[in-house]
């Protein structure tokens, strides 16, 4: 995603990463409870962001190499957030805070709207896989998916795939097979 890449290289011209961490699989970058204001680039590996109700997890979304992850409710509203983000495999994320990242933004036009875009993509993201979890067949999901995301097949394991479209590890082995 050029948008992507145009931000990044804003964010390395003028210095302004706060930190670069490593996180080892398992570990979480946030939890449940906490305030997040950090946007995070990931440099390599991957991390997914997911809620727990009182019996299940439910993965949400995820954040592999050159991308961007953020707790997005977080990082708006600056107030506690339900959501854990947790890496998946050891995991090597550059940080800029929010206000950082805000004043450069807003320091330029161009970079407003490239931001604006990628939030607007976020969204438009979100609301296919909701209206796909609430309308469409496993296999529709899965198709979907892959044909909208073929990068997730090799980063994520397929339990948390499986996870993520709602389906049972079991069934996505056979719809893949199929």
């Amino acid at each position: 995603m050029k948008e992507t890449q145009l931000l990044i290289k804003s964010i390395d011209n003028n210095n302004l990463w706060e930190k670069e961490i490593e996180i080892r699989r398992n570990e979480y970058l946030k939890v449940k409870g906490s305030i997040d204001t950090n946007l995070y680039f990931i440099k390599n590996g991957s991390l997914r962001i997911y809620v727990i109700d009182e019996y299940e997890e439910h993965t949400i979304r995820f954040g592999y190499q050159n991308n961007f992850i953020v707790s997005l409710d977080s990082f708006i509203t600056e107030r506690p957030s339900d959501f854990y983000i947790q890496a998946i495999k050891k995991t090597n994320i550059k940080i800029i805070p929010k206000k950082t990242f805000k004043n450069l933004i807003n320091s330029n036009l161009e970079l407003q709207n490239v931001w604006t875009k990628i939030l607007e993509q976020l969204i438009l993201q979100q609301l296919e896989r909701e209206r796909d979890i609430l309308t469409s067949s496993p296999i529709e999901r899965y198709k979907r998916v892959l044909k909208r995301s073929p990068q997730l097949f090799q980063e994520i394991p397929n339990k948390y795939i499986a996870d993520y479209l709602r389906m049972t590890p079991e069934t996505l082995s056979r719809i893949k097979k199929s």
